[in-house]
């Protein structure tokens, strides 16, 4: 592979800015902190994507909490809906609240997979905070208890959200050129 194409080329427009994307974290944090008074909260996100947004929802979380990731590989052998976990929890989350920090929510297949496998350990509560929903691919019907924006569907970047494990460092959602696209997938 080689060099990345540049942001200019790759981008068709900016979805979501970085104000709005700002104002909205702030917002689900205040209605997270505003639910879960008083409980042993966790923020617990699947890397890489849900990295960005994590960092910046538990900074607008008024309350102590711990955070914690996971890595899964959702496409064993071409297959997808097959999920392995690459990287799991490092501490226990019997009892607490659990809040499931997602990137983007698409066909709920892999999210599915991972809240069955945390219901099993037996949290006081289990919970979706999506910054991005494109539920117009779903499959799975999933509880999202608290969610950014509403996406069409198409294929978007920055944020956390790459293609080909660029362009996650952009501060706005922007949907991705079709031309783009075809040269690199």
């Amino acid at each position: 592979m080689g060099a990345p194409l540049t942001p200019e080329k790759v981008v068709d427009r900016v979805l979501i800015s970085d104000e709005e994307i700002q104002n909205r974290v702030r917002e689900l944090g205040r209605e997270i902190t505003a639910d879960h008074v008083g409980r042993d909260v966790r923020l617990v996100t699947v890397l890489r994507g849900g990295l960005f947004f994590l960092a910046d929802l538990c900074r607008a979380v008024d309350l102590p909490l711990q955070v914690d990731f996971m890595a899964v590989s959702s496409y064993l052998g071409g297959r997808p809906g097959v999920v392995r976990i690459t990287k799991d929890l490092d501490d226990p989350i019997e009892g607490a609240a659990v809040i499931v920090v997602e990137d983007i929510v698409d066909t709920g297949l892999t999210l599915n997979y991972i809240l069955r496998m945390l219901k099993g350990r037996r949290p006081a509560s289990l919970e979706v905070c999506a910054l991005l929903d494109k539920d117009v691919r779903r499959i799975v019907d999933l509880p999202i208890a608290y969610r950014g924006f509403s996406i069409p569907d198409k294929f978007v970047v920055g944020y956390g959200l790459d293609l080909q494990g660029f362009y996650r460092n952009l501060p706005f959602v922007a949907t991705v050129r079709d031309e783009a696209l075809q040269e690199v997938l």
